[in-house]
């Protein structure tokens, strides 16, 4: 009796060569595009929680990444921020009090998000929308639960503090990963071998 090896689905770092100082370099690397992404930050004078493209950049980590090094660009990209490295919201660095439970969410969001692209969920628009909804819900339980009780303020009162004034934004943002990350897949799959 014979067994058909069926390929593991991939994710689209897995088409790079694969190597550790490759995936060093995407680690560093989505760190990095978080970073850069939360320069684009705008403070709501009602709320410590800024508009951010962080989400953003979480989403196409964690998905493009896969779950480890996700995880870890993630995890490098908080324990860097509260180590020094001014590039949390606004080129802030250290503890962000009030904020942190976003953070948390980054990471575990990363290998959700991972995880899910790793089970093809970034292959179709649907999906790959579904699965950045996912994300931004890992995200906001994080961040709304850490916000609500740092401010000790009811939790009705950190949703509106810390998740309503953000859901469009989010909305927009999970749409264009969703359509993006099926139409790179297509691109790959098109390219000559």
């Amino acid at each position: 009796m014979s067994t058909v090896a069926v390929p593991a689905r991939r994710v689209l770092a897995d088409v790079l060569s694969p190597s550790r100082l490759t995936d060093l370099g995407l680690v560093v690397g989505g760190a990095t595009l978080t970073g850069l992404l939360a320069q684009v930050s705008i403070p709501l004078g009602f709320t410590p929680v800024p508009v951010t493209g962080q989400t953003l950049a979480v989403m196409l980590v964690g998905t493009a990444l896969g779950w480890r090094r996700a995880t870890a660009a993630m995890s490098l990209y908080v324990v860097a921020g509260v180590l020094g490295v001014p590039w949390f919201a606004g080129h802030a660095s250290g503890f962000p009090a009030a904020t942190f439970g976003y953070l948390l969410g980054f990471v575990v969001a990363g290998a959700v998000l991972g995880r899910l692209a790793a089970a093809g969920a970034d292959r179709t628009v649907v999906r790959a929308a579904a699965s950045m909804v996912a994300g931004e819900v890992v995200i906001f339980a994080f961040g709304v639960t850490w916000l609500a009780l740092d401010l000790h303020v009811s939790l009705a009162e950190a949703l509106t503090l810390g998740f309503t004034p953000f859901v469009a934004g989010e909305l927009i943002k999970s749409g264009l990963c969703g359509m993006a990350l099926p139409a790179t897949w297509r691109a790959i799959d098109r390219a000559p071998r």
